[in-house]
Order: C-alpha cells, then sequence, then structure tokens
C-alpha cells in the first residue's frame, strides 16, 4: 500500500536529499513523513504535532505503513519536539507564513547543525524569505503549485557556508528572488489574484476618511509591482 499525498507535498518531498535526516513539523497526519520513508529506506524522520488529536493520528498513519522503524511520532511545540543537531533537514509546511517565521526563531536554538529548511506557507512568503536570509540560510529552489484553486509558494533553503547573506530587496522577499526568474504558469495566476484583491484594499483605503499615507504608499508600490510582473505573460 503506497502512501498518498497531495502535489504540492510531493514538490516539497522531491526537495529532500535521499537519506534524509529529517523533521517535520505540523505534520498533517505524519503523511509526509511515511511518504519519504517509504520510498527511501535509509530517509528517517520525526514527524511533530502540537495537538493531542493530530498526534495520534499521525501515530496510527506510521503504524499502518508499518514504518515505525524510520518515523517517529512525538507530541510538542515547534521545533521543542527535537533535540539540538538531532536533524539536517526541517519542513514546515501548510500553515502561514508569520506562525512558520514565529516557529523558525522560537526554534533556532535547535538548528545549528541543520543543512536545509524546506518551507511551504500558505500565505505571506515573504516572513520566511526575510528570517531565512537574516538567519545564515539562502533560497536555492522554488516553486509555486496550483492544487484546488490555490496556489502555494515552497522554498528550499540552504545553509550558507559563509558569512555573507543572501541581499534580497522588498521586492525579492515578496514575489521570491527564483520565482521572479522562473515565473511558472501558476507565478502568473496567483498574482492576477492578489493584484485584483490589493486593488480593493487600495479602494477601502482611498475611501477611507483618514488615510494611512505610508500604507498606501506601501500598497501602492506592491500592486505596480504585481502588475508589472504578471504583463510579462500577456
Amino acid at each position: 500500500m503506497n502512501v498518498k499525498i497531495s502535489k504540492r507535498l510531493e514538490q516539497v518531498a522531491s526537495f529532500l536529499p535521499k537519506g534524509a535526516i529529517f523533521a517535520d513539523i505540523g505534520s498533517d497526519h505524519a503523511y509526509l513523513p511515511c511518504y519519504v520513508c517509504q520510498k527511501d529506506p535509509t530517509a528517517v524522520a520525526i514527524a511533530g504535532e502540537v495537538n493531542k488529536g493530530p498526534y495520534q493520528r499521525a501515530v496510527e498513519t506510521v503504524q499502518a505503513y508499518s514504518l515505525q522503524g524510520q518515523v517517529e511520532v512525538r507530541h510538542g511545540n515547534g521545533l521543542e519536539i527535537i533535540q539540538a543537531n538531532e536533524v539536517q533537514q526541517v519542513v514546515i509546511a501548510g500553515m502561514g507564513g508569520t506562525l512558520i517565521r514565529d516557529i523558525l526563531d522560537r526554534g533556532k536554538d535547535k538548528l545549528p547543525t541543520t543543512d536545509q529548511i524546506i518551507a511551504q506557507p500558505n500565505v505571506d512568503a515573504r516572513a520566511v524569505r526575510k528570517w531565512l536570509g537574516n538567519h545564515g540560510f539562502t533560497i536555492t529552489d522554488e516553486d509555486i503549485i496550483e492544487e484546488n484553486g490555490h496556489c502555494y509558494e515552497i522554498i528550499n533553503a540552504k545553509r550558507l557556508r559563509i558569512s555573507e547573506k543572501q541581499n534580497m530587496d522588498e521586492k525579492a522577499l515578496l514575489f521570491g528572488p527564483l520565482l521572479l526568474r522562473k515565473k511558472p504558469s501558476a507565478f502568473y495566476k496567483k498574482w492576477e489574484q492578489e493584484a485584483n484583491k490589493l486593488e480593493r484594499v487600495l479602494e477601502q483605503i482611498n475611501q477611507a476618511t483618514k488615510v494611512d499615507q505610508k500604507k498606501q504608499e506601501q500598497f501602492m508600490q506592491e500592486w505596480k509591482w504585481m502588475k508589472e510582473v504578471i504583463q510579462d505573460e500577456k
């Protein structure tokens, strides 16, 4: 019986190396660790869940696929489920970007030997990119997957071996430095939707009795960038 996972999680899994020793934080029934470990007998994983119900379902998934020798399920919040130097890769998928950033920030003492972070934020990928750039990681690959009408950004970052930071300006943080270059079809769809949403927000701001000038200028700049990047498809 093969483990079945979503298209976005398949892409997340594709960024892991053979023989990965990884933690999947907020593991959603441990499907991703089971999928990876079933395909790669040399991989080992820790699946972390903060709530009792999902934790129990993750334990049941691991048992159902007889992967107890490769996948360990742990109950706890964020990176507190791992010890320092215990894993080489960390996966955090299916949460908001701000929450992913906060999880990484609270647990950064657990990451001294972690070489790779794979993040799949549902929204606000910018927050994740900013954290990675400020904490010694460089984005080596990115993808965007459309599934069930939603476009998911996936960020693959490796630890820099030198002391310099990856330089990302505000535009690169927003769109993704590599996605800006690659621009797959889902990229255009996502940013067309975001431009339309931001246009409605700007209309509301303009109609307000008291206008937040700074926010208005920031949103206007971002809207212009969105219109520029989607123009390429025309």
